[in-house]
């Protein structure tokens, strides 16, 4: 066992001294030592019932006959970080979260991992991890919030956004803005809808690093801590059977997990995160597959924001596995591959119905043909630009309007709260991707007031940064190459007109070429925002979106 380098021979006695002083007995030194990596805190919702989540994972371990021991993750909670400074440490704390699992998990010699995350990056966070470990791995995350119920109908944290922009348009009243605050939220867990957080562990799942129920099982349901005790006895026969994450995360693997995005309707961040789990893995994601497998993928889930549905519904109409078995039903899936159950996935889904058929459209009747999440390119996105297609009004995939450019989130958020946003215009939210944010802040604010004050079916928004799981409409993020770097968006100047046809993956503003050079010439890099600390380390060596926004050791000159 790997922990033999801790605990066995004369050579280790002090090592062993050191156990003692932790309680552990002979009797556990001579068990695997299994290590659970607990992303327990008390400042996001969707981890304060990890406590419970990890004493039962401890407890699974133990009755199947290792010697379980917690370590910690951070977390930070995406919703109270938005809209300030503090959401340029979202997307970063990805990376401190593999880097210290790697840290602690190399340092103490465990010969195997249950990791229980829960939100944004605390997911692919410690995918990453898992992957650069590859010692035998079990996710088992702490579950989705409840959805709230205000004035007679469920509602979820976008709601609760939206309502600001309803009150700014005079739509809506303080105490109806209460209302929402105080009912939206309804539990512990992660927030209610197909947000970041919710798509990760449904992916978790779809890429066979998680048992049955991961992504849908609600954080109040005491199922949630049964699905815990048992990903605490599977990882001990996952180690007897030497099953580890780079055998279940395999290239095809990925294009699973794709094909259940794509189905489900996730997050666009997915598209941040999948090549750089990928890239821990040992090959590069080009994001730009997924217009192939959006072409072939018919999406079958509306949930919130796209819908009126949220994870809870999801669960009761037969969750992860019941959307992979419609997909399997045309062929769409590679169902040999192995998961951390210890089958396969045609073993894993076979006879898993959906109950709902609409929560989980069939595979012949579908919310449409193709996929939720489309890759667009363009002369505004030479490399490319993600978008969430399945939130998008009908009439909005194809639109023409005039550039409102702003060169960060706050300037934006001004305008549009302040009515100075037109029907029809297309707001450009420049220098906050990876580089130039630094951080590659959301923007769940903005998309969020444009809603509330009734433009989503009227006005675009295209950024360099990146949007909430929570966002809707006509919102394209992630372009890429991005102002910082003089990626042509830094170019665009207003009333440039912007051409959007998400249908045919374009996105261009509708300038000459000899004018983009001319205006190339004159533009000059900005200065850093912030010169110290981790944020410029992080943007010193940051790759851009479409390469999942992985850090890099830059290349001397």
């Amino acid at each position: 066992m790997r922990s033999d380098a801790v605990k066995k021979g004369i050579q280790q006695a002090p090592h062993r001294s050191l156990f003692n002083a932790l309680g552990f007995t002979k009797e556990e030194l001579h068990k695997p030592l299994i290590g659970i990596v607990s992303s327990y805190n008390e400042i996001v919702p969707g981890h304060i019932n990890l406590d419970k989540i990890v004493d039962a994972v401890k407890l699974g371990v133990a009755m199947a006959g290792g010697a379980p021991m917690v370590f910690p993750a951070i977390a930070v909670c995406d919703g109270i970080a938005m809209g300030h400074q503090g959401m340029k440490y979202s997307l970063v704390t990805r990376d401190l979260i593999a880097d210290s699992t790697e840290a602690v998990a190399m340092a103490q010699q465990f010969d195997a991992l249950v990791m229980v995350p829960n939100c944004d990056k605390n997911v692919p966070g410690l995918l990453m991890a898992a992957a650069r470990l590859n010692i035998p791995t079990i996710f088992v995350s702490g579950g989705p919030m409840l959805a709230g119920r205000v004035m007679g109908s469920k509602q979820s944290l976008s709601s609760v956004f939206e309502a600001v922009g309803a009150y700014s348009a005079g739509k809506m009243t303080a105490e109806e803005v209460e209302e929402y605050e105080n009912k939206a939220c309804a539990s512990c867990g992660s927030c209610s809808g197909m947000y970041t957080a919710n798509s990760m562990n449904c992916l978790t799942e779809a890429i066979g690093m998680g048992l049955k129920g991961n992504g849908t099982i609600p954080a109040a349901y005491s199922e949630r801590i049964r699905l815990a005790k048992h990903a605490g006895m599977k990882i001990m026969e996952l180690l007897e059977k030497d099953i580890r994450p780079r055998d279940i995360m395999t290239k095809e693997a990925f294009l699973n997990a794709l094909t259940v995005d794509m189905a489900l309707g996730c997050s666009t961040n997915t598209m941040l995160h999948l090549p750089a789990i990928a890239h821990e893995v040992g090959f590069d994601l080009n994001i730009d597959i997924a217009n192939e497998i959006s072409g072939k993928t018919p999406n079958l889930c509306h949930l919130a924001p796209a819908g009126p549905t949220h994870m809870e519904d999801l669960y009761e109409a037969g969750g992860v596995y019941a959307v992979m078995n419609e997909l399997s039903k045309k062929g769409l899936l590679n169902t040999d591959l192995i998961t951390a159950t210890g089958k396969t996935v045609g073993e894993n889904i076979k006879n898993c119905k959906n109950y709902n058929h609409e929560v989980i459209r069939p595979i012949d009747n579908p919310y449409s043909k193709t996929g939720g999440i489309a890759i667009v390119k363009g002369n505004l996105a030479p490399d490319s630009g993600v978008v969430k297609r399945s939130a998008v009004a009908d009439n909005m995939l194809k639109h023409e309007g005039p550039a409102r450019v702003f060169d960060c989130e706050e300037d934006a958020i001004e305008a549009i709260l302040g009515g100075k946003i037109n029907p029809g215009d297309v707001v450009v939210i420049r220098y906050e991707g990876p580089k130039g944010g630094p951080g590659m802040r959301e923007m769940l604010n903005p998309t969020s007031a444009i809603m509330g004050m009734g433009l989503g079916s009227s006005v675009a928004l295209i950024t360099d940064g990146r949007f909430s799981g929570a966002s809707r409409g006509a919102c394209i993020g992630h372009v890429s190459p991005e102002a910082a770097v003089g990626g042509n968006i830094a170019l665009v100047e207003e009333g440039d007109i912007i051409s959007i046809d998400i249908d045919n993956n374009k996105l261009d503003f509708l300038v000459s070429e000899e004018e983009i050079e001319t205006r190339r010439a004159k533009w000059q890099p900005r200065k850093p925002k912030i010169t110290t600390g981790y944020l410029a380390r992080y943007a010193a060596m940051v790759t851009s979106g479409n390469r999942g926004a992985i850090l890099e050791v830059p290349k001397a000159d």
